[in-house]
C-alpha cells in the first residue's frame, strides 16, 4: 500500500519556479488522503489566489505522484482555504526567504 511518506517525498519534487523551494516546505500542501485502491487526493493551495503556476503544480502533483508504485489514480484539490501565510512554511524555508 502506499504511504503518506512516499507521496510527501514526490510532491517535495514539486517546486515553486519564483521562490525556487517546493511545495512542502512551503507550507501549500495542506493534505494527503490515500485510498486503499491506490487513488491519492492531495488537497493544496499556492501563495495566492492569482498565481499563474497553478495548471502547472497540478501536472506536477499528478506526474510526480503518479509514478509511485501502487497508484492507480491521483487526484490534486487546489483550495484556498485556509489562506496560505509564511507562518505555515518549514523552518528551513523561513530562513532561505529571510522570514
Amino acid at each position: 500500500m502506499v504511504t503518506a511518506e512516499e507521496v510527501n517525498d514526490a510532491l517535495r519534487e514539486v517546486i515553486d519556479p519564483e521562490l525556487g523551494l517546493d511545495f512542502v516546505e512551503l507550507g501549500l500542501i495542506y493534505g494527503i488522503e490515500i485510498e486503499a485502491t491506490g487513488e491519492i487526493r492531495v488537497t493544496y493551495t499556492l501563495t495566492t489566489p492569482g498565481c499563474p503556476i497553478g495548471p502547472q503544480v497540478e501536472e506536477q502533483i499528478r506526474e510526480f505522484v503518479g509514478e509511485i508504485e501502487g497508484v492507480t489514480a491521483v487526484e490534486p484539490e487546489l483550495v484556498f482555504t485556509p489562506p496560505w501565510s509564511p507562518e505555515r512554511m518549514s523552518e528551513d524555508a523561513k530562513f532561505a526567504l529571510g522570514f
